[in-house]
């Protein structure tokens, strides 16, 4: 009765049905391995919001490249704003997805050296995206500013395009690299994303903390996808048990049909 199993169609249909095993099998473990790298990290960027704010010093210098690890780190900076040298950046957008721009003031620290502060975000109001736009000044004087670490940006990360020839004082990328040079200044590398003091008026709107990432989803689709590489035996035999009950029934019929007297 099982001799159908050796027909093409149901040869083709258990080979596709044992591939598909080891398949699911294979993409539920990577789902869980993405569960487990996006746990890891929301873990380590949670870390580094909760941790006591550092000096910035401690953390980085001139040239240095911020680490995964220092990352989102609170960091203090004492020192003053240098609005002359403030710059905006570019296309960038706040929680409501308005496009506007980031302010970026060099804060020169007590000891002469440079750290870059994104100010937070204003909407982009001017009839024209060649003009500077007005900008709310920050505290003037020695002042203490607390903030996110944040790496140097680049295309390679951003996916941001360092486009040339902008109107003057206006930036693509948060790049320390590339603001020393513009300052001829020695600039600590990465930034700051400012969290206090909080502007007068809301404005600059202050970056807000990152978001984290949907780790359960990962898991949820590693169930799923072990689920599905169970139920492929399951369906199986399921098909094969309707197959054989059909054949069953055919052979019944015709044996019904072969008994009848023939008329006269």
């Amino acid at each position: 009765m099982y001799r159908f199993l050796l027909s093409r169609q149901w040869a083709i249909l258990t080979l596709v049905a044992l591939l598909l095993i080891p398949t699911m099998i294979r993409l539920g473990i990577w789902q869980m391995h993405r569960y487990e790298e996006r746990t890891a990290r929301n873990q380590l960027v949670s870390n580094a919001l909760n941790a006591d704010p550092v000096p910035v010093e401690r953390l980085t210098s001139p040239g240095h490249t911020v680490t995964t690890d220092e990352r989102y780190r609170r960091v203090t900076a004492k020192g003053r704003f240098d609005t002359d040298e403030e710059v905006v950046v570019r296309r960038r957008t706040n929680s409501d997805d308005e496009v506007g721009y980031h302010v970026l003031t060099p804060f020169v620290l007590t000891d002469g050296k440079v750290m870059l502060v994104n100010r937070g975000w204003i909407p982009a109001n001017e009839p024209s995206q060649t003009a500077f736009p007005k900008i709310p000044a920050p505290p003037g004087g020695q002042v203490t500013v607390t903030g996110r670490l944040m790496p140097d940006e680049t295309t390679a990360a951003s996916g941001i395009k360092n486009l040339k020839g902008l109107p003057d004082r206006q930036i693509m990328l948060i790049n320390s690299e590339q603001e020393a040079q513009r300052l001829d200044a020695q600039v600590l590398g990465g930034y700051i994303a400012q969290t206090a003091p909080e502007p007068k008026g809301d404005t600059p709107e202050l970056i807000g903390r990152p978001g984290d990432e949907d780790a359960a989803l990962n898991y949820a689709y590693a169930i799923q996808w072990w689920l599905f590489s169970a139920g492929v035996p399951i369906g199986w035999v399921v098909l094969v048990r309707r197959e054989l009950r059909e054949r069953r029934e055919a052979e019944a019929e015709q044996a019904a049909a072969e008994s009848e007297p023939a008329p006269v």
